[in-house]
């Protein structure tokens, strides 16, 4: 078993940064390695805001996600008010991990990205691979100021 961890700063602000990585319907388009995520249930009503759930209550999605070619069954947890994602596959390799978007000054992020693992693959390059791909797609599609 093996515990990794990796961060970036990222020039966008963090409500903005969160709104992009915990958007489901897009999340596929920000991490280079996922291929699609399709929920496989109904949007649960925790969903529909703050107002419908605990304070700090995690809205839990069952998907499926397609990595490499090879779809796998899956969950993700979303945090609105922490702006944390918790996420995991089934399979072999006990995979899941977290990340998580903090501020660190107007205009500016903290991406940190957690992965849990039993696979013998090279983890922490794909670690840095994956925050630099966000990194670079985020920074590159900010909404302009009209």
């Amino acid at each position: 078993m093996s515990d990794h961890e990796a961060s970036t700063t990222i020039d966008v602000a963090p409500n903005i940064l969160w709104d992009q990585l915990s958007d489901l319907d897009h999340l596929a388009g920000s991490v280079p390695w996922l291929t699609s995520l399709h929920r496989t249930a109904e949007v649960p009503t925790t969903a529909q805001g703050p107002e419908a759930r605990q304070p700090h209550q995690a809205v839990h999605e069952d998907v499926d996600v397609t990595v490499g070619g090879g779809h796998r069954a899956g969950w993700i947890d979303v945090i609105d008010e922490d702006r944390v994602l918790r996420w995991g596959m089934d399979g072999p390799h006990e995979y899941h991990g977290e990340l998580i978007v903090d501020f660190v000054a107007d205009g500016t992020s903290k991406l940190t990205v957690r992965v849990h693992t039993i696979a013998a693959s090279p983890v922490d390059d794909e670690l840095e691979r994956t925050l630099s791909a966000i990194k670079a797609t985020v920074e590159h599609h900010q909404p302009t100021e009209a």
